[in-house]
């Protein structure tokens, strides 16, 4: 089992930028993938980006490539998600899940989730 605690959301204006922390604990954390997601008022939720805690394998969603990257710090046991060129469109609860493998994690099935944090982008 993995527990999932996210940071870092806030307010920020158009074009600013913020980088979201999600910190694992539990004995197996590193075998899991991790993900983003997010999810807007009266939307479903959407997967962002995801990766392999070597880093060796990462999953993109096209509506965010090249404004958001996901890194970790294993170390630390923490997973980011920073985030460039911010659009008001971007404003949702962003969470952390933690998969089995990469399948699973873009699904967003059979995954432990962190309580989300809140990102709102101002016009």
């Amino acid at each position: 089992q993995v527990q999932l605690v996210e940071s870092g959301g806030g307010l920020v204006q158009a074009g600013g930028s913020l980088r979201l922390s999600c910190v694992a604990s539990g004995r197996t954390f590193s075998s899991y993938t991790m993900g983003w997601f997010r999810q807007a008022p009266g939307k479903e939720r959407e997967f962002v980006q995801g990766m392999t805690w070597s880093g060796s394998i990462r999953y993109y969603a096209d509506s965010v490539k090249g404004r958001f990257t996901i890194s970790s710090d294993n170390v630390k046991k923490t997973v980011y998600l920073q985030m460039n060129s911010l659009k008001p469109e971007d404003t949702a609860v962003y969470y952390c899940a933690a998969a089995s493998n990469g399948p699973d994690i873009v699904a967003g099935r059979n995954a432990y989730w962190g309580q989300g944090t809140q990102v709102t982008v101002s016009s």
